[in-house]
């Protein structure tokens, strides 16, 4: 009778031992995020750049779309842990040269991307057109790739920024706004050269902009030839990842 009790008792405590195994699995399982999901190599930017000045300009309702767009849920700016060291060190080059970096967008959700190209499929929505595309008839923004269906932004190594002089408190004159669809937006546009809606830019501009791209390629991070704001570190650790979590310190920490 012992003998029984005894495997019954060693039975019960396998089977528990079992459910125990197969139901945290089952819960590691629920946890497993996909690969789009997963922000662990995300942190906040102004964690690691503290001298960053920021304008979401996505948080906010002054872009060329004129709304908040989804996916903004706080008004910060969110990089790959990769591409925010690097901008560090730009940062720290700058500000021994008297300028602040100003970050206007860092990683954007697959969401905020998708509302751009909804936005650009109504032609008729066109309230901020004045300020960022005077030019263009809203019709061309997509086939003459102003807007994508992928962003190099959403795979969380791609920052739009300006630099800020610190001596004269104020955003330095780079020719044209940030976002401006057209070719004021060119980085390789020359002093004097024709550019359409804008005047051509002028010696300082141009130089203001060298200023920019120099101490981003100096950190690795490569240019955009249609946006003198953009650049993307090189060696990206995700290439190939275009992630989809909200913009908030929430995301960092699920």
């Amino acid at each position: 009778m012992k003998d029984v009790i005894i495997k019954f008792h060693a039975t019960l405590l396998c089977s528990l031992l079992c459910a125990i195994f197969w139901g945290c699995s089952d819960n590691d399982d629920k946890k497993a995020k996909a690969p789009e999901e997963d922000a662990s190599q995300f942190v906040v930017l102004t964690d690691v750049v503290p001298d960053a000045i920021l304008e979401i300009r996505y948080y906010s309702t002054y872009n060329f779309i004129g709304r908040r767009i989804p996916g903004y849920d706080e008004p910060i700016a969110i990089l790959t842990r990769q591409a925010a060291d690097s901008l560090k060190k730009v940062s720290d080059d700058l500000i021994k040269q008297g300028y602040r970096l100003k970050i206007f967008d860092g990683y954007r959700p697959q969401k905020a991307v998708d509302y751009f190209m909804a936005w650009a499929k109504d032609v008729n929505d066109t309230i901020m057109k004045q300020y960022f595309y005077p030019e263009l008839d809203k019709a061309v923004l997509v086939p003459q790739d102003y807007i994508a269906e992928k962003s190099g932004h959403t795979r969380g190594s791609t920052i739009d920024l300006t630099i800020f002089d610190m001596q004269l408190e104020k955003e330095v004159d780079m020719g044209c706004t940030y976002d401006y669809f057209g070719v004021a937006s060119h980085p390789d546009v020359l002093p004097g050269q024709e550019i359409g809606a804008y005047k051509p830019i002028n010696q300082q501009q141009y130089d203001n902009r060298m200023i920019l791209q120099k101490a981003m390629m100096a950190h690795g991070f490569k240019p955009y030839d249609c946006e003198w704001w953009h650049f993307t570190l090189a060696n990206e650790p995700f290439p190939d990842t275009y992630f989809t979590f909200p913009i908030a310190r929430s995301s960092l920490n699920e």
